[in-house]
This record gives C-alpha cells, structure tokens and sequence, in this order.
C-alpha cells in the first residue's frame, strides 16, 4: 500500500503490474465519460431521480453508473448522455 499524507493513493507502478496498457486505457476513458456525465448532471441541477425520468433509465442505474459500481452499457450511456445535451464522439486516443 502506497500512502501520501496518511492517504492511501494509487500505485502506477502495481497498476502497470496488474494490469495491461489496454485495460487501463479502457478504464480511463470510462472514468472520463462517468466524469463528465456527473458534471453535466450537476450543471444542469438534475437529480439522479429527474435524470433517471428524463432519459427512461431506472434511478438506481444512474446512482450505480455513477458511483462506478456497474459498468454500463453504450445505450444505456447513449440514453443518459441526451437529457444532458451531450453525446459520444471516436477519437484517436493521444499517446
């Protein structure tokens, strides 16, 4: 366990151990997208429960989307992602 100021932070160099430059790849665009839904949702003023009516998803999909404990699917992200005026674009990843 790494600790930073009492803190236990994350350890780049076990998580290159741990996992592949593809999965981590994967999981930082995922982080990024749920980042910015919560941003988008708070911007707006939303409420997981407005939000959930809005885009036809069940509020509990929203709160475990959000809170990282389900990985959602693309039209479940799609759906969530229009009531926020945002969508999806491919772009090449920087490297």
């Amino acid at each position: 366990m790494v600790t930073k100021n009492g803190f236990r932070v994350w350890d780049e160099e076990l998580e290159k151990e741990l996992f592949t430059p593809e999965e981590i790849a994967a999981n930082n665009v995922m982080v990024a997208i749920l980042c910015e839904l919560i941003k988008a949702r708070n911007e707006r003023g939303l409420s997981n429960k407005k939000l959930a009516k809005l885009c036809g998803v069940k509020k509990s999909v929203i709160t475990r989307i959000e809170r990282g404990n389900k990985s959602p699917r693309i039209d479940t992200v799609l759906k969530v992602l229009v009531p926020l005026g945002k969508t999806l674009a491919v772009i090449p990843l920087v490297e």
